[in-house]
Order: structure tokens, then sequence, then C-alpha cells
């Protein structure tokens, strides 16, 4: 029987990229991970360095995942928007974007995705101030996180100029 841990973990959408390198660190230190849950990640002893896992804002499509799977990579689950697979090492390199423009489009959807829960916070927050504060604090914080996918966005913007 496979030995199996649980551990739980709480990363900020705009932080997905510590994620996956936390996932990675794990996959590196001998624990693939195995599913995913809100704040859960399970994993299973594997050889160090086995895997490679990779995470995406991408909703649940069988075409995908197959095309994934045509590539050597195993669907490992799904929360909310994030897909989450990973790939024998042996295999090389594991990128899911082939290029800076489908990095930032990425991107663009995060931010698409926070600025509509944020502005839905923010007009609650607004409308019932006296009864709903956290709401207004909810919105600055996404704002917040808004700013940074925007930032990692016109850093993207900066290096395609570079190699252009």
């Amino acid at each position: 029987m496979a030995e199996i841990k649980t551990i739980r973990k709480w990363f900020w959408v705009w932080d997905f990229e510590k994620e996956e390198r936390w996932l990675n660190d794990m996959a590196e230190s001998g624990w693939a991970l195995v599913s995913v849950g809100f704040c859960r990640y399970s994993f299973e002893r594997c050889e160090p360095g086995e895997y490679i896992v990779r995470l995406e804002a991408h909703g649940f499509d069988e075409g995908y995942v197959s095309f994934m799977e045509d590539t050597g990579a195993e669907f490992v689950g799904r929360y909310f928007k994030w897909i989450y697979f990973r790939r024998k090492s042996e295999l090389g390199p594991f990128d899911i974007f082939s290029d800076i423009d489908s990095k930032i489009e990425h991107l663009k959807g995060i931010a698409r995705m926070i600025a509509i829960i944020g502005g839905a916070n923010l007009v609650i927050g607004v409308g019932n101030a006296r009864y709903s504060p956290a709401n207004l604090l909810c919105a600055t914080l996404l704002m917040y996180g808004l700013g940074r996918i925007h930032e990692k966005i016109e850093q993207l913007k900066r290096e395609r100029e570079l190699h252009e």
C-alpha cells in the first residue's frame, strides 16, 4: 500500500507560480501530487524528482485533458477553475505554455476572474457598507491581487519586446 500524506496549505490565486514551485519541491523530495481540494493537497511517496507538476486556470475540458495526456501528462485533479497535471521527469521538460503570448492570455483570464469577483464584492460592500464591511475588505484584497497579475503581464510584455 502506498504511503499517502495530506497537507493543508493556502495560496492566493495570484501566487499560482509559488504553488506550482511548492508542488514541484514536494515531488523533488519524493512526494507526488495525487489529488487536490480546497487548501488540501494529497501526495503519495515516489522516487525523488520523478514528476514535474503544472497547474493552469482552465475549465475542465475532456478534449484538453486528452490532449495533455497525449503529451505524457497525467490529470491529477481540479479545483474550481484550476487544473493540475503531473508528468514523469524522464520525459523531459514539461511546460503548459508554449510562448509568452499564451502566458499573457492565461494571466488575462486570471485577471478577468479576479476583477469579476472583486467588482461584485465592491458593489455588495458599497451597497451594504454598514452590514458588510467584509466585502469591502475582500474587494480591496482582490484588487491588490489584480495589480500583482497586471505586473506579471507587463513583465512578460517587456520580455517579449526584448526577444522581438
